[in-house]
């Protein structure tokens, strides 16, 4: 009895201090939205960038090295992502090296007895968006069909690390 009056006292106590709801409707508004700068339109029907030109490659051409160098890492991150017969472990580290953090996030629960493709079968080729300098797709063939990777990079010194691996369409 003791406790069940303590109890409806401190009940008692915390409702007398919330505050009061309150319950009075707030007044109708009508509020009309209107824009803030014109609208811009995409890339396939006109321009983005402020003036109406877009920038060749922000700061990143393309160049011979660029794509040899986005080859290299396209057909080293291929060879092992296709080894379905290596330790998880072993092939999580060794994929990793040439993944962008969020790709060795999304690869790292793969189980690679379920990669379909064993080997290379030859050269990766780009798709080269000379406009974008930061991106490129890279089409590798394997035993199991052609993956397209995509590659970023940060800067135009800044190595290329494969964001994901696409498997060929069935």
């Amino acid at each position: 009895m003791k406790k069940s009056l303590a109890l409806t006292a401190a009940v008692l106590l915390c409702t007398a201090c919330a505050p009061a709801a309150n319950t009075t409707p707030a007044p109708a508004t009508s509020t009309v939205a209107t824009a803030s700068a014109p609208v811009s339109l995409s890339a396939g029907s006109g321009p983005q960038a402020p003036g109406g030109t877009v920038p060749a490659t922000i700061g990143i051409s393309w160049d011979q090295a660029s794509k040899d160098a986005a080859v290299d890492t396209a057909q080293k991150a291929m060879t092992d992502f296709a080894r379905p017969g290596v330790d998880e472990k072993q092939w999580a580290n060794d994929l990793a090296r040439w993944l962008t953090p969020q790709a060795t996030a999304d690869y790292s629960a793969v189980d690679p007895a379920n990669v379909p493709a064993t080997r290379v079968t030859g050269p990766a080729t780009l798709t080269v968006d000379e406009a974008n300098g930061y991106g490129v797709l890279a089409a590798v063939p394997t035993d199991a069909g052609t993956y397209i990777l995509q590659l970023l990079r940060t800067g135009p010194e800044a190595p290329w690390k494969v964001n994901r691996l696409t498997p060929p369409a069935s």
